[in-house]
C-alpha cells in the first residue's frame, strides 16, 4: 500500500488512506475524512469534516473542502460530504458538507470537475459529468443533474433544479428550475431554448430530439399553464428522454420553472 505523504503535510489521526495516496506540501487533513485508492492532493489542500472521496480523484492547491457549511444556522451537527471517483477540483474551490436542515448530506457523483474559484453550498445533490467553469456557484440546497454545465461566472439560486444535460451560460444568474437539456442565458436568466449540441454529444437518438424539440414548442409557446401541458403529454409520452422532460417539469418544486423571455 504505497503513500507518498510530503513531511510537511498535517494527517490527523484517525483518518483513512487508500493505496497509492498522495498528499504534497502543507496539505492538511482532518481525522474523520476517506481518501480513496489513488486520491492527490497536489499541496495547500484542506480536507476537513466527515468527508469521503473518491478514488483516483485530484484536488489542486487551496482548495476548502468538508470544512463547515456556509449557513448561520449550523450549530456544530455531525454532517457529512461526500465526492465521488476521478473528480477534479481545482484551484480555490470551496465544497461545503450538509446541515440538519437539508439531510445532513452533500453528495457529488463520479468524473465531476470544479474549476478554479467555484463553490458547491451545502445539501447540494450533484450528478455525474457535472462541470463547474471558473467562479460558477451552486448555492444551497440545489439539485444538479447528469452532465450538467455550468459557464463561467454563473450563479443558481438555492432549492433549485438543474435537469441533465442542461447548460448554463457564462455569468447567468439562475433563479428556478431549469428543464432537462434545457439552456439559460442571461441575467437574470431565461430559458434560451435546448442545448442540441450537449444532447447530440451524449449520443440520444435524432427521433428523441425530435420529440424533445416538438414538446419544448408545445409546452413553452400560447398561453396554457406549462404543467398542464406536460401532464397531457406524459399520458401518451413512450420516449425516455421525453418522459424525463415531462416529470420534471410536474414533479413539485420549491422554485418556479425558468422560462423563454417574454415578447
Amino acid at each position: 500500500m504505497s503513500k507518498n505523504i510530503h513531511s510537511s503535510a498535517v494527517i490527523e489521526d484517525g483518518c483513512k488512506l487508500g493505496a497509492d495516496v498522495t498528499i504534497g506540501p502543507f496539505c492538511h487533513v482532518g481525522p474523520e475524512v476517506v481518501l480513496g485508492d489513488g486520491v492527490e492532493l497536489l499541496s495547500q489542500v484542506s480536507v476537513q469534516g466527515i468527508t469521503k472521496i473518491g478514488d483516483q480523484s485530484r484536488i489542486f492547491p487551496f482548495a476548502s473542502v468538508g470544512n463547515e457549511p456556509q449557513d448561520l444556522k449550523f450549530s456544530g451537527e455531525r454532517v457529512t460530504l461526500e465526492i465521488g471517483n476521478k473528480c477534479t477540483i481545482r484551484e480555490g474551490v470551496t465544497i461545503n458538507p450538509g446541515t440538519e436542515g437539508g439531510g445532513h448530506v452533500t453528495s457529488i457523483g463520479d468524473n465531476c470537475t470544479f474549476l478554479a474559484n467555484s463553490h458547491v453550498a451545502h445539501d447540494c445533490r450533484i450528478g455525474n459529468g457535472v462541470i463547474c467553469s471558473n467562479n460558477a456557484m451552486i448555492a444551497g440546497h440545489c439539485e444538479i443533474g447528469d452532465h450538467v454545465i455550468f459557464g463561467g461566472g454563473s450563479a443558481i439560486h438555492q432549492f433549485s433544479r438543474v435537469g441533465h444535460n442542461a447548460f448554463i451560460g457564462g455569468l447567468a444568474g439562475v433563479e428556478g428550475d431549469l428543464i432537462p437539456f434545457g439552456m439559460a442565458l442571461g441575467n437574470r436568466a431565461n430559458l434560451a431554448g435546448l442545448n442540441l449540441i450537449g444532447m447530440k454529444r451524449a449520443g440520444i437518438p435524432r427521433e428523441s430530439i425530435h420529440l424533445v424539440r416538438a414538446a419544448f414548442k408545445e409546452l413553452f409557446s400560447g398561453d396554457r399553464p406549462v404543467q398542464d401541458t406536460a401532464n397531457e403529454l406524459l399520458e401518451t409520452a413512450k420516449d425516455v428522454q421525453l418522459i424525463d422532460l415531462l416529470e420534471f417539469i410536474t414533479a413539485s418544486a420549491d422554485r418556479p420553472l425558468c422560462r423563454p423571455a417574454s415578447d
